[in-house]
């Protein structure tokens, strides 16, 4: 078995091994993984944070041991807290980094960094403000930043920078948690799950007081939500069907 970790700020993980294939999530910096094959120009990657698999150019990561990747595992939470930042690499060069990338690789890459710093789970009441960094977002299919994110990428950021783990789409995240019988039983921080005409899960987004939710559906924004499912005042119409509310801490 291989292992790698990610030396660049924000990098594509693809369905198949091939520059135009569908972008399924992105490698943030310092997020290290199990490198499952390899090919001359593309490596098939799991993960280390939520097991999540996809392909990767070789040219955009770096190659770690297995003694590397397992004390990476065992190292204490430690993100980018401000909404984007940099790291000074040899040469004094810089690198811009994002909210959520991973600082425990700093030492391993010789890099330096100044900004703020998360290294403590948070309440749960503080996922909401931590939703907010991400306002007006745009929607991004497969994306996990400020610049471009999706309904999971969203819930997963946002849980991950408080301390929690939660899995990359939407359909695993709703295995996740303890099911509400009723929308007034839910407190901001829950995850309400969407499905579509076929019943699949395919929309998370993040339960507010007073029947309001944010989640990324062409941007990241705040709605109405009802026991239908989430209510666009400008369009006055539903856009997302209620299938479940879970809590998950």
């Amino acid at each position: 078995m291989q292992y790698g970790i990610c030396n660049l700020s924000i990098v594509p993980l693809r369905f198949e091994p091939q520059d135009p294939s569908e972008m399924v999530s992105q490698v943030l910096y310092g997020e290290h993984f199990k490198i499952l094959e390899q090919r001359k120009k593309w490596s098939k990657i799991r993960l280390a944070f939520d097991l999540y698999e996809g392909w990767i150019d070789n040219k955009q990561y770096i190659e770690i041991n297995k003694e590397t990747y397992d004390n990476f595992n065992k190292m204490s939470m430690s993100l980018v807290g401000d909404m984007v930042d940099f790291v000074s690499c040899e040469d004094n060069q810089l690198m811009p980094i994002p909210l959520g990338a991973s600082l425990q690789a700093l030492d391993f890459f010789n890099h330096q960094y100044e900004g703020t710093k998360i290294t403590e789970r948070q309440a749960k009441k503080h996922l909401i403000d931590t939703a907010f960094l991400f306002l007006n977002a745009p929607y991004l299919w497969g994306g996990k930043t400020n610049f471009g994110i999706d309904c999971s990428g969203f819930t997963q950021m946002v849980y991950k920078l408080n301390g929690y783990q939660l899995q990359r789409d939407a359909s695993q995240q709703a295995t996740q948690g303890e099911p509400l019988s009723f929308i007034e039983e839910s407190e901001p921080g829950d995850l309400a799950f969407f499905d579509n005409e076929e019943g699949a899960i395919t929309h998370v987004g993040i339960m507010m007081k007073d029947n309001y939710i944010i989640h990324a559906h062409g941007k990241v924004r705040v709605d109405r939500i009802d026991h239908t499912g989430i209510y666009n005042v400008e369009k006055r119409t539903h856009t997302h069907k209620l299938r479940v509310i879970k809590r998950i801490i």
